[in-house]
């Protein structure tokens, strides 16, 4: 696997706010998170030519905090946000602003800090949730294991999963056969076999990320492969479909690394490590996509970068769903 030099990275878009969450379409559009310090969110257009709008909620129901996290793009254009704010739940945003809760609870417990929310090719929707937990920061350990998936489809919201460290990003499998998660806390990818109900099998441990390592988000690539970014390291790796893995790009602090490591494997872990991985030119990178017309250009979401990252690769992306939105 080639090695990127940062030297090679080059940014779309200024000014974003918080984009965590990155996608990109056929057309050439790319889509990133948008959430400012006063707690409004919505989602940031960049068109092909470079105009940026940013599709804010401000009418509807509107949560006191409103916290874009991980979302979806749906055909019509709207958009399937998890909110990350202290309310959670999955809202659908409009194009015009208005915004609509469609999930606040799930048998029968209102749903807390929300992180990431999927559509997948049949139209179903996959939404994770990384721990119960209140504040979210006591579940930055290993173990914990209360993070959990819901599954939002024509017979309504049901828990799917409920044994993941830390659920992070999913995507269903291009094959459609298996739900892959990235545990950020178990430091792993999982799977787990899709039945034809939409239930899932038992979970199964995909990979185990090494030192260093704090899967956030991923996709798959054309040849059966994993494509991982790390906050606090600011490292992209790839998993290989033999198991290989390979550091691709990696912006991090070597110090930072190491005394996260530290408190990592102490049970001592705090968000003052995942915040320290902000300085640094991938501002805490937290989302990957494919994109381009070879599906060749990497494009990477973070936490605290002000524009969208983009490399070339030498393999490219598997199709998502929405490419052709």
């Amino acid at each position: 696997m080639r090695r990127v030099d940062i030297s090679e990275v080059s940014f779309v878009g200024s000014g974003l706010m918080r984009p965590e969450c990155v996608y990109a379409t056929k057309s050439g559009m790319i889509y990133a998170s948008h959430a400012d310090p006063n707690g409004q969110g919505g989602v940031t257009c960049i068109y092909p030519d470079g105009r940026i709008e940013v599709v804010v909620a401000n009418k509807g129901y509107v949560p006191e905090t409103f916290i874009t996290n991980g979302y979806a793009l749906l055909p019509d254009g709207d958009f399937m946000i998890a909110n990350l704010g202290l309310d959670g739940g999955v809202f659908r945003l409009s194009r015009d602003g208005t915004l609509k809760l469609e999930l606040g609870a799930v048998e029968g417990r209102k749903l807390p800090a929300t992180n990431f929310v999927n559509r997948d090719a049949q139209g179903r929707l996959w939404v994770s949730v990384s721990t119960w937990h209140d504040p979210r920061d006591q579940a930055f350990r290993r173990g914990v294991c209360d993070g959990f998936v819901i599954l939002m489809d024509a017979n309504g919201s049901r828990i799917v999963a409920d044994d993941v460290d830390f659920a992070n990003e999913n995507k269903v499998h291009p094959s459609g056969e298996w739900l892959y998660v990235n545990e950020t806390m178990g430091r792993a990818v999982v799977r787990y076999a899709i039945r034809s109900n939409g239930d899932l099998g038992p979970k199964e441990i995909t990979h185990e990320y090494g030192e260093g390592n704090y899967p956030d988000g991923f996709e798959f690539d054309s040849e059966g492969g994993i494509w991982m970014t790390s906050i606090v390291s600011n490292r992209v790796v790839h998993v290989a479909a033999d198991g290989t893995e390979s550091v691709v790009l990696e912006a991090g602090d070597p110090n930072l690394i190491a005394r996260a490591e530290a408190a990592y494997q102490q049970d001592a872990f705090s968000r003052d490590y995942q915040n320290a991985g902000h300085a640094t030119p991938l501002g805490n990178c937290a989302s990957i996509c494919f994109g381009g017309a070879d599906l060749k250009s990497v494009y990477m979401g973070s936490l605290a970068g002000e524009s969208v990252s983009t490399f070339r690769v030498d393999i490219a992306g598997a199709e998502p769903p929405h490419r052709q939105f």
